[in-house]
């Protein structure tokens, strides 16, 4: 091999030379600030206020670079946060874009805090923590609680059972007005940055499962309680309405005095009812609710003219083995045991009423929770209610006496007034 000189060979010399440029050059390139750290679009950066004037504050960032804080980005600090800072104070700044159609590295300060703040949800979401903060607000969803310079939000859904019991009202400054500015204590359920989703639960930080809020709404509710629920579910046989933190099942049957044969016509998912408990099962944790039994009965007030022991005309709709069906008016109907039909022993309606005659008969019963009105042709002619017919045919009579008089006297007037002659 060919000698450099006596110990160092040719090859090996114009390696060390080699490296020895490489290090001239990155010194030269830091000099020249060629090799410098510059800011990158989506970083957050420490700089000092170089710099404050109306409308824009001028951010050192380092590295010789400058950047501004302007427009909208200014706007959006808060009195109280501009009013603190001076030139000197270090403060984190959010890189918005290098370089903008001036020229200008464009920082912000809040979009810095929000984004320190979504990396501390993050955190609480991985580790499964819990936060304390502050409810900033609300909306017909549920409440707003500040998370660091975020908002997050709380489903009525995701509301501990004892909030959920303090949310009463129709409108959501009634049912939340008076929890802001109230502590809460928060898990996150769910982070989304590019969405700016942020979703907490009340009800997972304390420990609540659905089955341990059913179990207090349950034992805290009593039959006959009207309380207010927001519809979760709609099904072919009725609806799920929530209340505070359990479903209980309006049926079919309970939601209206009119028939409904589709529940989704006229109920949706998301909507408030005001509903009544009608039924508590402790052991299958169930709940059942009526719509209908808040409303005012149509059938009550058909039947608001007829009196237990009554005559009545009817006409015999149907016969069964157990009784007669009659219709006694407009959609009313009752039912005449066969026991009611004869004092003699018959075997079959059919061997004294037939479809479609007319008969009279005394009303022995009348229900209103069931619907049902009671009838008898066997006590039309009993004695026990002879007094009660005499009152009644006394009181016709005078009614039609009544009427006659007027008949006669609208006769008399007819008679005194003078006739017109040709």
């Amino acid at each position: 091999m060919v000698q450099n000189d006596a110990n160092t060979p040719i090859g090996e010399n114009n390696t060390n030379d080699s490296d020895e440029k490489i290090t001239n050059m990155a010194s030269l390139l830091e000099k020249e600030g060629l090799g410098i750290d510059l800011p990158k679009a989506g970083e957050i950066r420490t700089g000092t206020i170089a710099s404050i004037s109306p409308g824009q504050i001028l951010i050192g960032v380092g590295a010789k670079s400058e950047g501004l804080i302007s427009g909208r980005e200014f706007e959006l600090i808060p009195p109280e946060e501009f009013a603190s800072l001076e030139v000197g104070q270090e403060l984190p700044v959010y890189v918005i874009t290098v370089e903008d159609s001036n020229g200008n590295l464009l920082l912000s300060y809040v979009r810095a805090l929000e984004e320190t703040s979504w990396d501390e949800a993050e955190k609480v979401f991985k580790n499964k923590e819990t936060y304390k903060g502050k409810i900033a607000g609300y909306n017909k969803g549920g409440l707003l609680v500040a998370f660091g310079k975020l908002h997050g939000f709380v489903p009525s859904s995701q509301l501990s059972y004892e909030r959920l019991k303090d949310a009463t009202g129709n409108t959501p400054e009634e049912r939340y007005g008076k929890m802001v500015g109230e502590d809460i204590e928060v898990s996150v359920i769910e982070v989304d940055r590019e969405r700016r989703r942020l979703i907490l639960s009340e009800r997972l930080a304390c420990g609540e499962t659905r089955d341990s809020i059913r179990e207090k709404v349950i034992e805290d509710l009593e039959i006959g309680d009207i309380v207010t629920g927001k519809i979760t579910s709609v099904a072919n046989f009725g609806v799920f309405v929530n209340v505070n933190g359990a479903d209980g099942l309006v049926h079919i049957s309970e939601l209206s005095w009119d028939e409904i044969s589709d529940p989704s016509e006229k109920f949706k998912v998301g909507q408030s009812v005001q509903v009544k408990v009608i039924s508590i099962d402790e052991d299958k944790k169930r709940i059942g609710l009526s719509i209908r039994q808040l409303e005012d009965d149509p059938w009550v007030n058909k039947v608001e003219n007829l009196k237990v022991g009554m005559l009545v005309e009817a006409t015999i709709t149907n016969l069964t083995k157990f009784g007669a069906f009659a219709k006694i008016q407009d959609d009313i109907e009752g039912l005449v045991h066969i026991s009611e039909i004869s004092d003699a022993h018959i075997t079959h309606p059919k061997e004294v009423l037939h479809d479609g005659e007319k008969v009279t008969l005394r009303i022995i019963k009348i229900e209103p929770e069931s619907h049902r009105i009671g009838l008898s042709l066997r006590r039309v002619e009993s004695a026990a209610y002879a007094d009660m017919d005499m009152k009644l045919l006394k009181q016709e009579l005078q009614n039609s006496d009544i009427h006659v008089s007027l008949a006669e006297d609208d006769k008399t007037d007819d008679e005194d007034t003078p006739q017109e002659t040709e």
